[in-house]
């Protein structure tokens, strides 16, 4: 288990591969964002878009299924944020994302010592090589009791 204390500023990972169907886009979509772009492929070709997409928030939804992935040796306690969130270009059906994270900040946490933030910068890539997403999340990790 990696603690607080072994997370390095400036450690990079690649995180994960997730392939995107039209039935996950539009079954997410008829639950949580219901715009015929995401719903519908023929409202969808006459879009801005020119074809079915993923709603962001199903995408912001799958990079957290691969951080917390990645997370499983690290000793978190909670994300407690996310900032600067931004969508780059749609999800497509078909697409395989993955993360790509630096860290980008860490420090003790002012009220407790059993705890620290660790802020981590993560983009969201295609396969043939086009940014969607990008954040920072920002995680509660916890210390190492020495």
């Amino acid at each position: 288990m990696r603690f607080y204390e072994d997370i390095e500023v400036g450690e990079t990972d690649r995180v994960g591969e997730y392939q995107v169907t039209k039935e996950e886009i539009v079954e997410f979509a008829e639950k949580y964002d219901p715009q015929p772009f995401h719903t519908d492929e023929e409202a969808a070709q006459r879009s801005i878009f020119g074809e079915l997409v993923a709603s962001g928030w199903h995408t912001g939804a799958i990079c957290m299924r691969l951080t917390v992935e990645r997370q499983r040796d690290i000793a978190t306690l909670a994300g407690i944020g996310v900032d600067n969130l931004r969508w780059h270009a749609p999800l497509t059906p078909g697409d395989e994302l993955h993360l790509e994270t630096e860290v980008v900040d860490k420090r003790p946490s002012d009220r407790r010592d059993d705890r620290g933030y660790v802020t981590t910068r993560v983009e969201g890539w295609t396969g043939s090589g086009e940014m969607i997403i990008s954040f920072e999340g920002i995680a509660l990790v916890e210390r190492r009791d020495d």
